[in-house]
């Protein structure tokens, strides 16, 4: 009795070996791994948005709309633009011993950066406007991206003041539990935090640039993944770690921290006077803060909008209408948007690239950095 070929014929193994999934599993599962988080967290934003003004008169809101004062919505405008240029003069100072630089090109490589991060939202902000002055002023593009860590740490030890200001100042609104005490703790953590990674950075960098210690070799071991040159890399990353030498440049990056920040804080009163709302002084400095750690809070929790949420919390705080508060909002947020990508783009398009070609030269990371 002869048997059957078809039940002893040899299984023909799987081209992906045992336990690899398909090409086409693997690939739905980084489409899932990138894109559910956002697609979930703006799910969030939305659902926490529409509650928040589930009560909106939208008839009040288009009125209020159409009575906007034009004038104060261009007063604005032009404060959202004054807080970057305040920011690029802050960053001249702190790079201005490895070169001086101008502080229109690095208000242009700031609105790059944004305008990029707002088009490609994967964070790469510092990249671009670091690969921007690199490329332009024939620098190192690790040496410039410490700069604008520092930037960032200094920024961040300032708003901690503030924080620590307004939570002090008692003027902050009384609701169940105590918000006072959760600014201030907040603050406290901020500075300790920043101020802690500052020290860190000017304390150890003669460490980092040495060849033998183990976090260097590690660090090498890693750029090696990227098909970097982890000493060369190292060594433009801490000739960025510079403190300006000159008393009156150390004196322009605090000037220029807090005044950025009072800047800031005046967003919500040009845009309260273009709808009829006028707060106390205190109060537009408790929306900035508090809006600035529900931004931080939402990007650690992956939830979009968290400046949009954190000011209508605010708002709602401070017992502000809803349509005038929705209203101010908008104004507020839709012009940094318009502004800083009409403006990035246009600084890209000046220096003769392409969004895509932004994003892949700023990511590669090898011996030129």
């Amino acid at each position: 009795m002869t048997q059957d070929k078809t039940s002893i014929a040899p299984s023909k193994p799987s081209p992906h070996g045992p336990g690899n999934a398909p090409p086409a599993t693997s690939s739905a599962r980084r489409l899932l791994t990138r894109w559910l988080p956002p697609v979930l967290g703006s799910a969030v934003a939305l659902a926490l948005i529409f509650w928040l003004y589930r009560d909106l008169d939208f008839g009040r809101f288009v009125t209020g709309l159409g009575e906007a004062r034009v004038g104060w919505i261009a007063v604005l405008a032009a404060t959202i633009l004054l807080e970057q240029l305040v920011n690029g003069w802050k960053w001249r100072q702190i790079l201005h011993d490895v070169k001086p630089v101008g502080t229109l090109r690095l208000t242009g490589a700031l609105l790059a950066g944004y305008g990029a991060n707002v088009l490609v939202p994967l964070g790469i902000s510092p990249l671009v406007r670091s690969w921007l002055i690199a490329r332009t002023e024939a620098l190192k593009m690790g040496t410039v991206l410490t700069t604008t860590v520092i930037a960032r740490f200094i920024d961040g030890v300032v708003f901690a003041l503030f924080a620590g200001l307004v939570a002090m100042a008692g003027k902050v609104p009384q609701i169940a539990g105590n918000l006072e005490l959760g600014l201030a703790v907040a603050g406290a953590l901020n500075f300790v935090l920043f101020g802690a990674l500052l020290w860190a950075m000017f304390r150890f960098r003669a460490l980092f640039a040495r060849e033998g210690p183990v976090i260097c070799r590690l660090f090498d071991w890693v750029a090696k993944w990227f098909r970097a040159n982890g000493a060369a890399l190292r060594g433009s990353l801490c000739d960025g770690v510079v403190w300006p030498r000159s008393p009156r440049c150390r004196l322009n990056v605090l000037v220029g921290a807090v005044a950025a920040k009072l800047v800031s804080a005046t967003h919500y009163l040009w845009a309260g006077l273009a709808v009829g709302v006028v707060l106390a002084p205190f109060d537009y400095l408790f929306l900035m803060v508090f809006a600035g750690f529900s931004l931080v809070l939402s990007r650690f929790v992956r939830v979009p909008g968290g400046f949009v949420i954190g000011s209508a919390l605010a708002f709602n705080l401070l017992g502000v209408p809803e349509e005038q508060a929705l209203l101010m909002i908008l104004f507020n947020w839709m012009l940094s948007i318009i502004l800083v990508v009409g403006f990035g783009l246009i600084v890209l398009w000046q220096s003769g690239i392409d969004i895509r070609r932004a994003r892949v030269e700023a990511e590669e990371t090898d011996v030129r950095v």
